[in-house]
């Protein structure tokens, strides 16, 4: 998550790490961090689809979070039609 990062901050890491590296660096180091992402990735991918696998085979309704997500939802727009009239005004 990249709360408060703009654009001055990610050059002064960058130029941080120009520093500490050298530029010859930066490539490999790109490199070797795109393929950890990867196979972060790959397990979270591996983890999931055990997990469905294993829900599936046991019966175990995976659907559960949508029923939620609409109830949730329901109540939004219940409150939305309730307050209508009374919303603050910035």
């Amino acid at each position: 998550m990249m709360l408060f990062i703009g654009a001055p901050e990610v050059m002064v890491v960058l130029l941080i790490v120009v520093m500490l590296f050298g530029a010859d660096k930066i490539p490999e180091i790109a490199r070797g961090l795109g393929k950890g992402m990867r196979q972060i990735k790959d397990a979270t991918n591996d983890i999931k689809r055990e997990i469905n696998t294993s829900a599936e085979k046991n019966g175990i309704d995976l659907d559960v979070t949508k029923d939620i997500k609409k109830e949730i939802d329901s109540v939004k727009e219940d409150l939305e039609d309730m307050s209508g009239p009374i919303k603050r005004q910035f």
